[in-house]
């Protein structure tokens, strides 16, 4: 039965279905056969620390993720925090399943389809419309969390929070990383709220060392932590209302948007991969096009060419931009605009797709029109990467693969009842149509959830036995650096950490840039050689997490571009 959930798992490719995000709590009984080994990678020290401390105390894998998800939001705020979304994928040991949740905001029932065009109708400047009260949307990660919870908790709710509300209440040490984007120049900096809060008496930022206490955030979890549905209604409710209905350019956001928010629940999208399935989140993540990428690989010979072999890295480089291509064009929220999930993994398509890549780079490749596609027109998203990514592994080996976010840095840069509102809804197109009238999959509309590039990923074995766990922050490159882990770890034999510490490279449209300095000049040259010249840099970087059994161990990888750090225990 086991590998039936999971090709049944496999096929499927319509939106996850809205459940009740606030079940009667059923805590489950620990399972038989105890694994002999616990696992947390997270993004920030404090964060492992708290979800090991679940584990330890009998918690399950989703258990450990309400920990985790309530202290980053603390430590780390310029990545992700209660007033933002996520994906979340559940393994089940027991029964072989994999669950996909889908804590993605959506738009408010005021939101429009020119929301974020100027009084002339050309497309607002993103520095404008991040801090504008336009850019958030009902946040859903305390929802997902609740609802995955009421199928996967182990400990009860309430003692789930104890950690973070200690660290507010107590303050905790600001990192390198959080000191850095503090003392930054994004567009959020200047806001009152991001000023107010790490101020100290003398006027100053915080820095490396310094102690930031948070007590209205210790205030939020205890309401929280008494009962879930506190986020939706009452008084943290109407903190976010106010706040977002604040200048510049007041959004519509609303305490009936935020009652009424439902998270998805349902199959993840998967594909065969070799002698492997490889599961991540449904639209609206981009998880089919990572998939998609695979699956281009797969009809390469990619696996004969290691890491330092400028040839697989060619072949790496041409399945993104042909990745990319297709996402752009038709990845959007499925409840609104058809997505040609199955079209983009059709066997047909996939090998005509393959076929593109030759020995040299050619133009930018144009998007295909893969079975059941739509006319639908470019997309003009611009993706930021304020996003974190963490992986759990609880003693009877179920599996928690979680990518969340609040967009931007620092989101929208507003906060309301101690943390940092999202702005994910500029992860819509800002221009809902072409000149010729054709719509964009990703235009914005009432109650639909934007596209994301968070593509959580969990990998089975043929009898459907845990292989692998993963996941990155990165904007749009989430889809490159996730691609190039599972490269790692499935084709190149890699240890986890060795496939994360590979070189960052994205390939999109006539575009490649990266890592270039830490590629070998062997790799560089050959990339010339073929068409591809890496350009430096660009963007905030991955901040992958991961684990993959080997054998009866688990063998955990943390991102060393960040402060991520892996946790074991027995």
């Amino acid at each position: 039965m086991r590998l039936v959930a999971v090709l049944a798992a496999a096929l499927a490719v319509s939106a996850c279905a809205q459940i009740n995000p606030f079940p009667a709590e059923k805590p489950a009984a620990p399972a038989a056969g105890a694994a002999p080994q616990m696992l947390v990678a997270a993004a920030n020290p404090l964060a492992a620390e708290a979800g090991m401390d679940v584990l330890k105390r009998g918690g399950s894998a989703v258990d450990a993720a309400v920990a985790i998800q309530s202290v980053l939001g603390l430590v780390e705020p310029q990545s992700s925090g209660l007033g933002g979304g996520a994906f979340m994928l559940v393994y089940d040991a027991k029964s072989g399943e994999i669950t996909a949740y889908d804590g993605r905001e959506t738009a408010p029932a005021g939101a429009s389809p020119t929301m974020f065009l100027d009084e002339a109708g050309k497309p607002l400047p993103f520095d404008q419309a991040v801090i504008s009260g336009r850019s958030t949307g009902a946040p859903g990660v305390v929802a997902m969390l609740s609802a995955a919870h009421g199928e996967h908790g182990r400990l009860a709710w309430k003692d789930l929070f104890g950690s973070a509300e200690r660290l507010a209440d107590e303050g905790f040490t600001v990192s390198p990383r959080l000191s850095n984007f503090v003392n930054g120049q994004a567009p959020q900096n200047a806001r009152p709220d991001v000023r107010a809060y790490f101020t100290e008496a003398d006027g100053t930022l915080v820095e490396t060392g310094d102690t930031l206490k948070n007590p209205a955030y210790a205030a939020t979890l205890r309401e929280i932590a008494a009962d879930p549905r506190a986020f939706y209604e009452g008084r943290i409710a109407s903190a976010i209302e106010a706040k977002v209905h604040e200048g510049p350019r007041p959004g519509t956001l609303s305490v009936a948007d935020l009652k009424g928010y439902r998270p998805g629940k349902g199959a993840p999208v998967c594909t065969h991969y070799r002698v492997y399935l490889v599961c991540s989140a449904a639209p609206p993540s981009s998880g089919v096009s990572l998939l998609q990428a695979l699956e281009i690989l797969e009809r390469t010979d990619v696996a004969r060419h290691g890491a330092g072999d400028p040839q697989g890295w060619f072949l790496f480089t041409q399945a993104q931009r042909l990745m990319y291509a297709d996402r752009d064009r038709y990845v959007g929220d499925p409840a609104f605009v058809e997505v040609p999930t199955g079209g983009l993994l059709d066997a047909a398509y996939v090998d005509s797709r393959a076929a593109l890549i030759g020995e040299r780079a050619g133009p930018a490749p144009s998007p295909g029109t893969p079975p059941g596609a739509g006319v639908r027109a470019p997309d003009r998203t611009r993706e930021p990467a304020g996003t974190s990514h963490f992986v759990v592994v609880d003693r009877e080996g179920n599996v928690v693969s979680m990518t969340t976010s609040v967009e931007s840095l620092f989101g929208s840069g507003r906060m309301a009842a101690g943390f940092f509102l999202n702005n994910q809804l500029t992860d819509f197109s800002f221009s809902p149509t072409e000149k010729d009238g054709v719509p964009a999959a990703n235009a914005v509309a009432p109650g639909k959830r934007p596209r994301s590039s968070m593509s959580p990923v969990i990998v089975l074995d043929r009898q459907g036995r845990f292989v692998a766990a993963l996941g990155s922050p990165g904007g749009s490159n989430i889809l490159a650096y996730n691609l190039k882990t599972l490269l790692g770890v499935l084709d190149w034999n890699l240890s986890m950490q060795q496939a994360i510490d590979l070189p960052n490279v994205i390939s999109r449209g006539d575009t490649t840039y990266g890592e270039a300095d830490k590629l070998s000049p062997e790799v560089r040259a050959g990339l010339t050689e073929r068409g591809v010249t890496v350009q430096t840099g660009r963007g905030e970087g991955s901040g992958l997490h991961g684990v993959i059994r080997r054998g009866d161990r688990l063998e955990g990888g943390a991102d060393k571009r960040r402060e991520g750090v892996v946790l074991t225990a027995q």
